[in-house]
């Protein structure tokens, strides 16, 4: 069969897919893990949504990744880590923060 590219032309292309899917699979799992050990009242003192909404938000966007379901670079992939993005972004910090004596 023809090939139009000479052979090995997306090595470089698959390693850097392979890289940042590595890189959404740790940033889901860092927020995953975070949203575990804090305490349920710390997502309500922050005015923030639940403990469980978190817990099952970035549950799912961590399975379907590690799973390979969904692939990294579609939308459900991108949604699942703009989630993983938000919780670290927004949520982390004012949860460790009433977490550690903060203003109630």
């Amino acid at each position: 069969m023809f090939q139009f590219y000479p052979s090995g032309w997306f090595w470089p292309l698959d390693l850097i897919q392979y890289a940042l899917t590595l890189v959404v699979i740790v940033v889901e799992l860092v927020a995953f893990v975070d949203a575990a050990i804090r305490p349920a009242k710390t997502y309500e003192a922050a005015s923030k949504q639940s403990k469980p909404f978190w817990l099952i938000i970035l549950g799912i966007a961590t399975a379907v990744t590690l799973t390979g379901v969904v692939n990294v670079f579609g939308i459900f992939g991108v949604i699942g880590l703009i989630a993983a993005l938000v919780y670290i972004v927004d949520v982390r910090p004012a949860v460790r923060e009433i977490g550690r004596g903060g203003s109630w």
